[in-house]
Parts: C-alpha cells; structure tokens; sequence
C-alpha cells in the first residue's frame, strides 16, 4: 500500500515546507494537503509541489466534519499530521474566539473523524496508522533563568493561544487513551526559515529593516526563546510520524536559544552585510522598545533529548546559517512577500489588549 499522508495546514509555514520536503525526498510518497486559506496559509508556498502527480490539494475547514470524513475514506491515507491552527499568540490577545475554534473545535472534529475512519481499516492498515499532533512549547508556560522543557514538564499555559494549545494536546491524550487512537504529539520551540508569514519576530524584523521602519522590540528585549529551523522540525516530524511510539510525547528543540533582543541585533548584522546601501544604516539604529505584551513568557527552552536518544534526531542548521539563509531568501522574494502581504495584515501592532474584537 502507498504511503499517504493528509496534512492539515499544509499551506501555511511549517505545514508547506512540510510538504514540500515530502514531495522533493520521498519519491514514492503521497501528500494530499488540507488548508482553509487564511490569511497565513498561501499556495505560493507550494509551487513546487502543486504540479507533482503525488500531491492534491484540497481547500477546507478542519472543523468541516463531512468534509473531513470523506476526504480520510476517499483518500486513504496512512498517516495524518495535523498542523492546522490559529498560531500567533499576539493574534490571540486581541481575538481568542478563533483560536478555541480552528485549535481546540477543529482538533476535536479531526480526531473523532480519524477515529471512526481508522476502526474502518483493515487490521493491517489499522496498527500501520498514525494521527501526530504538532504543537508548542508555550503550552509549558515560563521557566526561569535555568532549565528545560521536558515532555513531563506540568501544563501552565499563559496566553489564549497556548491555551487552546493545551487543550487541544489533553484531546489528543484522551482520544489514545480511551479509545486506542494511535496518535503522538510533538512540542516545538520556535520556528523560523523562509516563507514564514512577516508577523512572526524574524521576517517582521527583516522587512521592516528593508524599508527603514521601526523594529519594534517588547519590553527590555530579554525574554528568551529556543530557536529551531522549520527544516530540521519537519525532518522530525517526518521521524515521529514514521517511527514515533502510539501515545508518546517528543519535543522538538534547536538548541538554540537567544533573547529577542539579540536576534533582532544578528538581523541587523546581516541586513547591514547584504544591503549595505540602505539610507538607514546601520540597521539597529531603526530598533525601539515598546510596551510588552500581556502575558508574555519570559523564558522557553526546550529539552529535546528524548527525540535524540530513543529516534536519533538532532537539529543539523545551527541559528547562524539559518538566520543567514533565511534573511538572504527574504531579500531574494519580494515578489512572495508583497503577494502573502497584500491582504489586511500591513505589519502593524497586534497584541495591544486582551478583549475580543
């Protein structure tokens, strides 16, 4: 039987390098991507494969349970990653609703769907299926100035976004072990790499830099996060899909941590290397200390040491040729991100309250 994979979120950042990393490295391999094409998600990130023969793309609501069902029972897959979620914890602050919906309501109807759909299968088929949760490390809440997020690390959520997030992850559990769902979940640091909408830190950063607008950095710019190459996380997920154990927990880690404000300075350092003809240089001259956000984490760190030693994963781009590569590619596709850009979104402060809108 052919490998078949049903990705949800497939179009937006992590899920399209998901997909394209599928299609460019496993030959005999099936992908068919599920996306609802929000603002986030963009078929351009998915050029390269959406003229492949082993790839299908399908425009749809994960919270859709018609049409959830009969895509699993008309296209047969394996294994289900599902990516698809409202992810930008700033967005959170300002709307909660959407994010209980697509995080928590769509991760319900998918799962129930998976369920009914796997007990169809063959009893092959059946042990052969896999349902991986991808979610985040902001569902462990902050550390202090020492230590690391394990898998057994307590739930302590501070944001509407990571929330949802740990809601989402308790389904999941519930679902495996009530009705033997064999599902893994996966907890990342913070992504980063090309095709990342420009409301995330680094292509913000970048853009803004390019047209001599404010990098506008919260608070002291000393909260600290683990940064981790979307590249290496899809190869994880790729691993965990495939070899991972029904019921098990891995975090996805880059070992790379920095404070916001340092990341923002080694931008710098790179646009000023790349674009030394810019009027505003140098490029740090353009930061500017705002108010922090409510609720902001100070610290994330993730212990992926269990991935390591029980799959043999470990990141293999370290945050400098990373950062590196990702600062050139914005540079070199402007017409990708005037194209995702277009839409509501103009770069502005999100994040400025905790009220619905």
């Amino acid at each position: 039987m052919q490998h078949t994979y049903l990705i949800t979120g497939g179009a937006g950042f992590i899920g399209s390098c998901l997909v394209r990393q599928i299609i460019a490295e496993e030959p005999t391999t099936r992908v068919v991507t599920l996306d609802k094409l929000t603002y986030a998600g963009n078929l351009d990130s998915l050029q390269s494969a959406l003229g492949d023969a082993r790839h299908k793309f399908v425009q749809g609501d994960i919270a859709d349970v018609v049409l959830v069902r009969e895509l699993l029972q008309a296209e047969r897959p394996t294994a289900v990653i599902h990516l698809a979620a409202e992810s930008h914890v700033d967005r959170s602050i300002d709307g909660p609703a959407a994010f209980v919906q697509t995080n928590v309501v769509g991760t319900f109807a998918m799962l129930d769907a998976a369920r009914d759909y796997w007990k169809s299968l063959p009893a092959g088929e059946q042990e052969a299926f896999r349902f991986l949760h991808v979610s985040t490390d902001e569902v462990y809440g902050s550390l202090g100035d020492e230590g690391a997020f394990t898998e057994t690390t307590p739930y302590s959520p501070r944001s509407p976004y990571s929330a949802s997030k740990a809601a989402s992850d308790h389904l999941v559990r519930a679902y495996f072990h009530t009705y033997g769902l064999p599902t893994l979940i996966t907890n990342c640091s913070n992504n980063y790499g090309p095709y990342q909408f420009p409301e995330k830190l680094i292509p913000l950063m970048v853009l803004n830099a390019l047209e001599g607008k404010p990098l506008p950095v919260y608070g002291d710019g000393q909260n600290v996060r683990d940064w981790l190459f979307v590249e290496d996380h899809c190869r994880a997920l790729r691993l965990v899909a495939n070899q991972g154990v029904p019921g098990e927990t891995y975090n996805i880690g880059g070992n790379s941590e920095r404070t916001n404000l340092d990341v923002v300075k080694q931008i710098c350092r790179i646009v000023d290397h790349l674009r030394p003809d810019l009027p505003h240089f140098p490029c740090d001259s353009l930061i500017n200390f705002v108010a922090d956000r409510p609720g902001h984490d100070r610290r994330y760190a993730i212990d992926a040491g269990k991935i390591r030693r029980e799959l043999g994963w470990e990141p293999q781009q370290t945050f400098e040729g990373g950062l590196a590569a990702t600062v050139a590619w914005y540079l070199a596709n402007s017409e990708w991100v005037s194209r995702v850009s277009s839409g509501a979104y103009q770069r502005e402060r999100l994040g400025l309250s905790g009220e619905s809108r």
